[in-house]
This record gives C-alpha cells, structure tokens and sequence, in this order.
C-alpha cells in the first residue's frame, strides 16, 4: 500500500532532520551498508575456486587435513567476496558526508508527466480506477 502524500512529506522531512541533526549515527550506519566491489568479488571467487582445487587435492592423495584446509580457503574466498566495499556513498573523496543530498530531493523531471516511477505508475492506477 502506497504512502499517502502527507506521509511522503513527513518521511521526507524526518529523514532531512536526520541528516542534519545527527550526521554521525548516519556515517556510522551507512558505513556498514557499502555494497561488495567487483574487484573483490573476482578475487573471492578465485580464491574459493583455489580452495575447491585444494579440497579435491586431499581427496585425491586421501589426506583429510588437505581437505580441511582446501574448505578453510574456499569460506575465506566467499567471506572476501561477500564483504562490504570501500566506499559508501557518505565516504567519497573530497565530499563530506553532510553535502550529501537528502533522499527525495528535487530531481530533475523524467519523462512527459515527470516524477519518479512510481509516481507515474500511481497516476495510472487512479486514473484506471477513476474511469470504473
């Protein structure tokens, strides 16, 4: 169910008043949220892959500890690969998190009726039930 305009507006003017006020529980939050680099997901894959030859290595020569090794380096490549990245959005270069735009700021219009997606897609849905 889709927020109502009034609560759009608040939830706008809540989270502004979050990013002004406390900007440094926003860093801190938004800090663990970094996504998984490609880099870092080419590697970790490599590894686990590393690791998965070391597993068939100990079957092969019938060395349980081999394997068990082989199985501690395919979980490190998949733990690499899984971390977070570097970079957040608040932590760019030369960029302080504080200059950051608020989420639901003024975007330029997209389209003929402008708005975001689901905006235009809620005027075609009341458009839609206003014409039954």
């Amino acid at each position: 169910m889709p927020l109502s305009e009034q609560e759009q507006r608040l939830l706008e003017e809540m989270e502004r008043s979050l990013y002004q006020n406390d900007s440094d529980f926003v860093a801190r939050v938004t800090r663990r949220q970094g996504r998984p680099t490609y880099t870092a997901i080419t590697i970790g894959v490599l590894i686990g892959l590393v690791g998965v030859g070391v597993i068939v290595l100990g079957l092969v020569i019938k060395q349980p500890l081999i394997g068990v090794l082989g199985f501690v380096v395919m979980l490190a490549g998949v733990l690499f690969a899984l971390r977070p990245g570097g970079r957040t959005p608040t932590a760019r270069p030369g960029r302080p998190a504080s200059a950051r735009p608020a989420r639901g700021a003024a975007r330029p219009a997209r389209g003929s009726s402008g708005g975001s997606f689901i905006d235009r897609m809620n005027e075609r849905w009341d458009k839609r039930n206003q014409q039954d």
